[in-house]
């Protein structure tokens, strides 16, 4: 680096020919990459659009006219789902708060709780979605019990509930425990109390390092919430069934699909940004 006579420094001849070579670099790479690209699914295209198949699964799958037809119904059962993810994320961080807590806690008077919960986690997380929706939505009103519920909405969010808890007490357990023991030592030292240490120092760390791998779970929850048509639920997956089955076209599926992206997309390209964001913020502490 030079200075100039005010004062400012300026890049050396030498830091201004690496830059430029940096930049043909990736300029090279830049064009290489969009070629590769734009040559793969070319060729990608050319395959399925050239199948003998191809007019056929146009005509079933890619019915635009009657895409737009299916439209409002599909998206009224997307709202649907929209709403009992809402309904079911905030279900799912009240319980999985509480059974991460439960695990990482070493009262010996807890003991019984850290086991139920123990077993719980490991019930929910071996058993697949679809079976506990269909045990719960099957499994509940059978039993004839005074004042429950036989919805199969509410049976259906309740089993989703169920399982996703458990895969996110296992990830905020995951954050907790990466909270380094001298951070807790540090908060006793000043005076906290455990709780205090728990709420001010521990859950806040802990949780903001599993931000990224719990986005990733609202987005599964956002697609798995389709799973509760098996009872009858009158979803998006469903009410492109309803549709598909009246005119023996599958455009409704697709419509659905479509209408699941243009939620998850998004929600994936903000997952990718706090993951970066973590991973730059770490190195960030590694190098001071």
């Amino acid at each position: 680096m030079t200075t100039t006579g005010a004062g400012t420094p300026q890049p050396s001849a030498e830091e201004l020919r690496r830059r430029a070579v940096r930049q043909r670099q990736a300029r090279r790479r830049t064009l290489v990459a969009g070629a590769s690209s734009v040559v793969v699914l070319g060729a990608l295209a050319a395959l399925v659009v050239t199948s003998p198949g191809w007019p056929v699964v146009q005509e079933t799958f890619f019915d635009w006219a009657y895409g737009r037809e299916v439209l409002p119904a599909v998206f009224e059962g997307l709202l649907l789902n929209i709403r009992l993810t809402i309904i079911a994320t905030v279900c799912i961080a009240v319980l999985g708060l509480g059974l991460a807590l439960a695990r990482t806690s070493t009262a010996a008077a807890l003991a019984p709780l850290r086991i139920l919960a123990t077993v719980y986690v490991d019930l929910f997380r071996g058993v697949p979605t679809l079976l506990v929706i269909l045990l719960v939505g099957f499994g509940v009103p059978a039993l004839g019990l005074a004042g429950v519920t036989s919805s199969v909405v509410v049976l259906g969010t309740t089993a989703v509930i169920l399982t996703y808890s458990a895969y996110v007490a296992e990830v905020l357990r995951s954050g907790i425990l990466s909270v380094h023991p001298s951070q807790s030592a540090a908060a006793r030292s000043l005076g906290l109390t455990a709780g205090q240490t728990l709420r001010h120092v521990v859950l806040p760390q802990g949780i903001r390092r599993v931000v990224p791998p719990l986005l990733n779970d609202f987005v599964s929850l956002l697609k798995d919430t389709g799973l509760i048509s098996v009872l009858g639920v009158v979803d998006a997956i469903r009410a492109a069934q309803i549709e598909s089955s009246r005119s023996f076209n599958y455009t409704p599926y697709v419509v659905a699909a479509l209408l699941f992206l243009v939620l998850t997309i998004p929600l994936t390209r903000v997952t990718d940004r706090f993951m970066l964001r973590s991973i730059a913020r770490q190195n960030a502490q590694v190098g001071v």
